[in-house]
């Protein structure tokens, strides 16, 4: 494969290690031998834990994307899901897929990473989800790690915070149609001929026939950006401007 040229001699190989789970059965392996397994469908490699009074919330996350769901270990964890089943390169998503282990020169160090995520060309990104200013030295030293470790199999790494709230309260609010029992061709087509000049939500939508129908359908679109919006500056609502997205041209 044409990464095998980008992690050649690549030190990582063999000073990192993957702990992951297959068929079943726990696997450990050194990076450069494990690197190409289809991390995208990996169970999880420790169990998600909700502990009382801590910060935390665990929790699973029917994803669209995967038809299955996804787990996760707080309400900051549950919104980047929410994120990336909606990026239309994302193809695959598993929770906590693999132990990465190195030793730091004075001991033996692990880390599991939030995320795997396969992209529709076929790369692999692995992704952290910690608020900023939740970063301790030894979250510091992991993520770097990570990142060390991808770059030599060349996956991409993010390490993500909190999303814009204003964004991610729309977004949540789309999830709620992300599932194929909200798609209708029929009404999909003249939604997007009366929002194909932009108009405002209600008014325009009432165009294409009984919101009870039309409605569902329409955020359906706007999940995935057949239809657009500015869901940044201000909450959805019946006078929020709507035009067809470059998706659906």
């Amino acid at each position: 494969m044409a990464v095998a040229s980008l992690v050649y001699d690549d030190p990582a190989l063999s000073a990192f290690e993957l702990d992951f789970v297959e068929g079943g059965e726990r696997c450990r392996l050194p990076l450069g031998q494990a690197w190409n397994r289809r991390f995208e469908s990996a169970d999880p490699v420790r169990e998600f834990r909700w502990a009382k009074g801590g910060q935390g919330f665990a929790g699973s996350y029917f994803s669209a994307t995967v038809g299955d769901h996804v787990g996760y270990e707080s309400w900051l964890e549950r919104d980047r899901l929410i994120l990336l089943d909606r990026e239309p390169e994302v193809v695959g998503i598993a929770s906590q897929p693999f132990w990465l282990r190195w030793h730091d020169g004075l001991r033996q160090r692990r880390h599991a990473p939030d995320y795997f995520v396969r992209l529709a060309d076929g790369r692999g990104r692995v992704v952290d989800v910690r608020a900023s200013d939740r970063i301790e030295r030894a979250d510091a030293e992991a993520f770097a790690a990570t990142e060390r470790a991808c770059r030599a199999v060349g996956w991409e790494f993010v390490r993500v915070g909190e999303p814009e709230p204003v964004f991610m309260e729309n977004v949540r609010w789309l999830s709620r149609y992300r599932r194929r029992r909200c798609s209708n061709p029929d009404v999909a087509a003249r939604l997007l001929d009366v929002f194909a000049g932009g108009a405002p939500l209600q008014a325009r939508a009432a165009r294409a026939g009984d919101p009870l129908v039309v409605l569902p359908v329409l955020f359906h679109l706007l999940w995935h950006g057949q239809l657009v919006a500015d869901l940044e500056s201000a909450p959805l609502s019946s006078t929020t401007l709507v035009g067809v997205g470059r998706q659906a041209r």
